[in-house]
């Protein structure tokens, strides 16, 4: 067999989102996935907030003024877009297509709204939407509190944002209950890698069958 015969069809990269409630361990599992393969990168998020010390344009975010930013929504080239505390955020699309193209995989840590914006976007066929889930209430409530940051008030309040954000949870593709954290990372790289794998991720897979036709034919 030829080394062209053996050589792989190439692939399009993902559009990875993972969401949880806060505490569910999301942050631990993106750390482990992208030690587990460095090709993912994060998409870097556009802001109108103004830059904090030692951060870089294009690197930390993409800082625009509101103008600037309202006129990229305007013109289809946001992915997703929220108004958080007095500031617009928003995922720009440019970066994330020449990412995709390439074959690059993007990773995307946004809440259920953002993500849902993503999947109904023109690029929504690739994206692969993951969201994890504690084992329990309780469970989730001791490890804000283990946090020893916040208030009671403020544990609350993320406990409500919490349970606002579980409720939305069948509208992912794959959803893992986050009970052994060994566990749930080898079954999310389980389901990466057989997302890399779906047809619609191989586009040169057109061109191998279309060269097995013409090696049938002549052989036929």
């Amino acid at each position: 067999m030829s080394s062209d015969a053996k050589k792989l069809p190439s692939r399009r990269g993902l559009l990875i989102i993972l969401s949880s409630p806060s505490g569910a361990g999301k942050s631990t599992l993106t750390r482990r996935l992208r030690a587990w393969d460095e090709s993912l990168s994060f998409s870097v998020s556009a802001t109108t907030r103004a830059p904090r010390e030692g951060e870089i344009d294009g690197q930390d975010y993409y800082f625009l003024d509101e103008a600037g930013f309202r006129h990229q929504v305007s013109e289809g080239q946001m992915l997703e877009h929220a108004h958080v505390f007095g500031n617009f955020y928003g995922s720009p699309k440019g970066p994330v297509e020449e990412a995709i193209s390439a074959g690059r995989d993007v990773l995307f840590d946004i809440d259920w709204q953002g993500a849902q914006q993503i999947q109904n976007s023109d690029l929504g066929k690739h994206t692969l939407s993951i969201f994890i889930l504690p084992p329990s209430i309780a469970e989730l409530r001791r490890r804000l509190e283990s946090r020893g940051q916040d208030s009671a008030e403020v544990i609350a309040k993320r406990m409500q944002k919490s349970w606002d954000e579980i409720s939305h949870w069948a509208e992912y593709d794959f959803v893992l209950v986050n009970d052994d954290l060994d566990a749930t990372e080898e079954r999310l790289k389980s389901i990466v890698e057989a997302a890399r794998l779906k047809r619609i991720q191989q586009p040169a897979l057109t061109d191998h069958v279309r060269a097995l036709q013409a090696e049938y034919e002549e052989t036929a």
